[in-house]
């Protein structure tokens, strides 16, 4: 789902016109109110139930990028049809309180039983296609307003950052003062940049890669639309068809490329289940049969698979089971894609949907496995 503005935006809430707001230190007045006290009859503390796939439109940065004309840029615009640009359209005059307004997303959160937040930036404002400089410029903005809204509610919401992939060294840089100077807990990074795929020796990324297993940070892959996406523009394909399709491809190239193999130690988290890959992997290592196919990689691809995880945005029990049976309940991790149409509004009721889950694996994949990933002391 497609959510940008132009510089004509005139929609109040977004406040385009006004200065970024300096980076605030928590506050006694912060907004949230305390993540509800989950107890059992015994008087003990339930596992939270947290959220980690979530998404925050800075709409400050929004109005200072629109210099570049980012819609215009987005795989997710270019290969669209008027029709699904119209209701992409609607959808971002209906849902800009929820992406940018905190007691709007707050309420929400409480609607859907989530305690926790794990929020990360929309995904068209990565800014890959930026110049290095301004690109890094903006992902600045972008981490900053993150960190702010996460030190104005503490009790409520965790973050996750950006980096300009564009740029490796300029990615490392701000990739450290992220996690070191911000606080932040993770990474989300796009499925391609610009369309070439996150393994290409053009962009360098191995010391990205490197710089994230030695810092211990979380990734949080997300796609943005399929890169060749011609034969997706009706029908919201794109969305549909191409983001779980753009996720298969950039892991197939992490595990076949060797990245997984160099860095083992590394935390991944893939969106919307993993995309298709995560449903057909026997195919990739029936391949691996073949010499090409094991030009790189020696071990089966899917023991390079097991090491990702995986949100649980399914829509159907029965595939959340199978997901849960495959990898394990300790690599499966409750996700919304709030507030986006293609998102899961009942994240509780999905996991208690699925049959024979025990109920200590289900405090796992609802809060459990997230606190360990993100090291979490609540």
């Amino acid at each position: 789902m497609l959510f940008t503005c132009g510089i004509q935006c005139v929609n109040p809430l977004h406040r385009h016109r006004r200065p970024a707001a300096a980076l605030a230190k928590t506050s006694s007045k912060a907004l949230s109110s305390p993540a509800r006290r989950r107890t059992t009859k015994g008087g003990r503390s339930k596992p939270l139930i947290i959220d980690v796939h979530c998404h925050y439109f800075n709409t400050d940065v929004a109005a200072k990028a629109a210099v570049i004309d980012p819609a215009q840029k987005e795989f997710t615009h270019i290969f669209s049809n008027e029709f699904t640009r119209s209701v992409n359209y609607k959808q971002m005059r209906d849902r800009g309180p929820m992406l940018s307004n905190i007691p709007t997303r707050l309420k929400d959160m409480d609607r859907m039983g989530v305690d926790l937040q794990v929020v990360c930036p929309a995904p068209f404002q990565y800014y890959y296609f930026a110049e290095p400089g301004f690109g890094l410029e903006l992902a600045r903005d972008v981490n900053d307003g993150i960190a702010k809204i996460v030190a104005e509610n503490p009790s409520r919401l965790l973050g996750m950052g950006t980096v300009p992939l564009q740029d490796s060294g300029l990615a490392v840089q701000e990739l450290e003062r992220a996690i070191k100077v911000l606080g932040l807990k993770g990474i989300e990074i796009g499925t391609n940049v610009n369309g070439k795929d996150l393994t290409d020796p053009s962009l360098q990324l191995d010391a990205f890669f490197s710089k994230v297993q030695e810092l211990g940070a979380v990734l949080f892959m997300h796609p943005n639309g399929f890169s060749h996406g011609q034969r997706l523009t009706d029908h919201y394909l794109n969305n549909i068809i191409g983001n779980p399709l753009d996720t298969t491809v950039a892991v197939s190239h992490l595990i076949f490329d060797g990245v997984m193999k160099r860095y083992p130690r590394l935390k991944i988290i893939l969106a919307h289940a993993g995309g298709y890959i995560a449903h057909y992997w026997a195919r990739m290592d029936h391949g691996h049969k073949r010499a090409d196919v094991r030009s790189v990689i020696t071990t089966k691809p899917s023991k390079y698979l097991e090491k990702f995880y995986f949100d649980t945005i399914t829509f159907d029990p029965q595939m959340l089971q199978n997901l849960i049976n495959r990898f394990g309940p300790d690599h499966v991790l409750l996700g919304t894609d709030y507030p986006y149409d293609m998102g899961e509004t009942d994240p509780v009721g999905l996991i208690s949907a699925v049959p024979k889950l025990s109920q200590s694996d289900r405090q796992m994949i609802a809060g459990g496995n997230a606190q360990r990933l993100f090291k979490i002391k609540r």
